[in-house]
């Protein structure tokens, strides 16, 4: 079954079982969705589909939208467009020419290790304490910037903090720093984020979202 919206044809999935109600949902490949009973002929579909025609727009656009933003790529807080074409990854402008994902994300992992060695190596030269260098462990997180580990003189930066100003990498950095002054979030610890970054609770804010 195929349904016209503002001049474009969609394909219209039909799955009959033994329910009382009728589902509708579109998928992210844009395709409808209708899970029904057996005994819904195709007309009653469509005058669902044309009663319920707002919220197919809407979600449509949600789709679109969201694949506008998968094209794009954030880099150090400035925004890329991803042009995909067979040639050796390249910047120009605001876009990123790249053979495909996986070379992508390659080349991102790459940057990535060089942007937050270069970050902390200029980071650490700050701190006026005396505290370990401590080996740069890279990784994604859901829940933190970063961690650090006080035992093995490590820090972990997540790996989306590729994305960010280099101020906030700066202050993540900082702040895994400070804790092997203070192991800990008290008040003396964050004098010493503060020392080294007198803007650490806008950066903070911004970070949280």
């Amino acid at each position: 079954m195929k349904y016209k919206i503002d001049g474009n044809v969609y394909d219209v999935i039909i799955t009959k079982k033994r329910i009382k109600n009728t589902y509708v949902r579109v998928t992210d490949d844009k395709k409808i969705n209708v899970t029904t009973s057996y005994y819904v002929p195709n007309f009653t579909i469509k005058m669902l589909l044309d009663k319920n025609k707002n919220y197919l727009i809407k979600r449509l656009e949600k789709i679109d939208l969201k694949k506008e933003k998968e094209s794009k790529l954030y880099i150090l807080g400035k925004e890329y467009e991803i042009v995909y074409e067979d040639t050796k990854t390249y910047i120009l402008g605001n876009t990123i020419h790249v053979k495909d994902d996986k070379t992508l994300n390659k080349w991102i992992d790459k940057n990535t290790i060089e942007v937050f060695k270069l970050r902390l190596d200029e980071v650490y030269n700050r701190f006026k304490e005396n505290i370990p260098y401590p080996k740069l462990k890279i990784r994604n997180m859901k829940t933190r910037w970063g961690v650090c580990n006080k035992k093995n003189s490590s820090i972990t930066l997540n790996s989306n903090l590729i994305k960010e100003e280099v101020e906030k990498i700066d202050y993540v950095i900082i702040h895994e720093l400070s804790h092997f002054v203070h192991f800990n979030h008290s008040a003396h610890f964050w004098k010493v984020v503060e020392q080294y970054e007198p803007n650490y609770k806008k950066i903070r804010k911004e970070l949280r979202g």
